[in-house]
This record gives structure tokens, C-alpha cells and sequence, in this order.
């Protein structure tokens, strides 16, 4: 016969489970309080800019401190397109490194490749920015006359890839971002790859089905939610990064069709002019670019969020 526990014991432990719970709730909300606060401080901080500027402020490419007219259209661009280049790039290169390291690469292999990977991952933005600016892009200003000369003049593509070799641009920036987002998005994608049950793979090869095959079939639709995480994810670090972008990308208020050409973007601009900025306009207008690449954010995370649940919804259907 098992003894009863004392109602003094039975009562503290329920008051140490009740603390539990409400700590952890605390704990919980402490982020919507923190998420609001921000919000709620940019809000205010860009209140000038946008009495002054208006929804005009989201397209306008006019940034001039002297005159106090200021536009977001040319660091809206620059974010975005930096981050599309870094997406095209980094996609395909992780896919290939998660499918080699899973799949193709002998177990001896497996562990440095890894390792190599989330050492990548662990190199703070500004190493990437200072060899970017003094390496990658010296060598790339030669590749430039090259990407002119053979796709200049491609129909619908031709006028991105055409200006002076400068080798710093918005296709320098996007590529070293890529570089930035391989480490994350391959790592999430060898984590979910691993995480197929090895009978549904040794079933397709058993049924003849080559490698790709079995990738393609069995473990793409698998993970799909997982890899569609870890693009995201690559996506929001290539969205918010600053001081890489900041050394190569030129810096340049100027709204053009060449990714060859300087540009900039929302980060870079906070990084280089917040410090210098004089008069309440001007320093709204910066808050007011945070303000817009905080909602950038949100945007891609509610799709991505929304683009997961289909996907769930879809889970043993044909």
C-alpha cells in the first residue's frame, strides 16, 4: 500500500506548478510586448516623415538632405533585389551542398563538410563585407566586361547587366549575400534531408530509381515544409543584413536598370547616415526606412507562414 502524500506537500507542489505556468506565460507575451514596443517606436520616431511625405515617401527616389527631400524607392529596390540575387544564388548551391552531404558524400566526408558549413555560418557580416570589398570585388570588376559583352544585349535581361566595371554594385552585394545565406539554408536542409526514414529511400532504389529520382520523389516531398523553412530563413537574414552590404554596394542614392551600377538599401542606408543625420526630418526619414523594412519582414514571414500551412493542409493528398 502505497502512502498518501501530505496535503501540505500536494499543495506546494501545485503552487510551484502554478508559478511554473505563469512564468512561462510571462515569458511568452514578453515578446509581444518587446514586438510592440518596436513597432510602436518606429511609428512615432517616423511620425514627421510621414506627415510631411506621405505614401509619396515609398516611391519617390528623390534623397537629398540639403532640401530635406527624401524618397525610399532606391533603397526599397536595392533591399529587394539584393535579396532576390542572394535567393537565385544561394537556393540551387545549398540544395547541392544538403544532397551531397545526405546522400552522395562518403561517411568520412560527411562531418568536416558539416563543420565546414556551420563555420561559415559563424563568420560575423562585417569579415564578409572586408573581404568582399578588397577581394571578391577587384576580381569581379574583371568578370564585369565579360557579363556585358555576352548578356548585354539579351532581350529583357540585356540592361541589367550593363555599366562601367566597378566591381562594388547591387549584383557584388547580392552575390556575397548569397555567400551569407548558403551556411543557414543548407544547414536547415541536411538537417530535414536526414530526417527521412531510410525504408522510403531504400524502397525507390529497390524499385530502380536513381538518386535524383529518389530525391526528387521521396525526400523533396518529405521535407518540403522544412526546406521552404530554411529558405525563409536565408531570406530573412539576406533582408536585414547591413555591414556586408554596406562595403559593396556602392552607396548611392541613384535609381538604376544595371545591377552593375552602386546602389543601396534600407540597412546600408541606416548603417552610413544615421549618425550624421541633422534636423528631425531627416532622422525621421531613417526611422522611417526601419519602419518599412520592419514591415518588408512581416510581409515575407506572413507568406512563408501562409505558403507552410497550404502546404500542411496538403499532406497525403495527390
Amino acid at each position: 500500500m502505497t502512502k498518501p502524500f501530505p496535503h501540505s506537500r500536494l499543495k506546494r507542489q501545485h503552487l510551484l506548478d502554478l508559478t511554473f505556468r505563469n512564468t512561462t506565460r510571462l515569458f511568452a507575451f514578453g515578446v509581444f510586448v518587446i514586438l510592440a514596443g518596436i513597432v510602436l517606436s518606429l511609428l512615432i520616431g517616423s511620425l514627421p516623415a510621414i506627415k510631411a511625405f506621405g505614401f509619396g515617401f515609398l516611391f519617390s527616389s528623390e534623397w537629398n538632405p540639403v532640401t530635406e527631400k527624401f524618397g525610399a524607392l532606391v533603397p526599397i529596390v536595392g533591399t529587394l533585389a539584393t535579396s532576390v540575387i542572394a535567393l537565385l544564388i544561394g537556393i540551387p548551391v545549398s540544395f547541392g551542398i544538403a544532397l551531397f552531404i545526405t546522400e552522395l558524400s562518403p561517411r568520412w566526408l560527411k562531418r568536416p563538410l558539416g563543420i565546414a558549413v556551420e563555420l561559415l555560418a559563424g563568420i560575423p557580416s562585417i569579415i564578409y563585407g572586408m573581404w568582399g570589398l578588397f577581394v571578391f570585388a577587384p576580381v569581379f570588376a574583371q568578370t564585369e566586361p565579360w557579363l556585358t559583352e555576352h548578356l548585354g544585349n539579351v532581350v529583357l535581361i540585356g540592361p541589367l547587366f550593363q555599366g562601367p566595371p566597378m566591381g562594388i554594385g547591387m549584383l557584388t552585394a547580392g552575390m556575397i549575400l548569397a555567400i551569407m545565406v548558403i551556411p543557414f539554408i543548407a544547414s536547415v536542409m541536411r538537417d530535414v534531408f536526414e530526417i527521412v526514414p531510410p525504408m522510403l529511400k531504400e524502397s525507390a532504389y529497390g524499385l530502380g530509381a536513381t538518386t535524383w529520382e529518389v530525391v526528387w520523389h521521396i525526400v523533396l516531398p518529405y521535407t518540403k515544409i522544412g526546406v521552404v523553412g530554411g529558405v525563409m530563413l536565408g531570406l530573412g537574414r539576406a533582408l536585414g543584413e547591413t555591414m556586408a552590404v554596406t562595403f559593396v554596394i556602392g552607396n548611392a542614392h541613384e535609381l538604376s536598370r544595371s545591377l552593375l551600377m552602386p546602389g543601396n538599401s534600407i540597412s546600408s542606408a541606416l548603417a552610413n547616415e544615421f549618425t550624421e543625420a541633422v534636423g528631425d526630418l531627416y532622422t525621421s526619414a531613417l526611422i522611417e526606412l526601419g519602419l518599412i523594412l520592419f514591415l518588408i519582414t512581416l510581409i515575407v514571414l506572413s507568406f512563408s507562414k501562409l505558403l507552410l500551412m497550404q502546404l500542411s493542409k496538403r499532406e497525403g493528398k495527390k
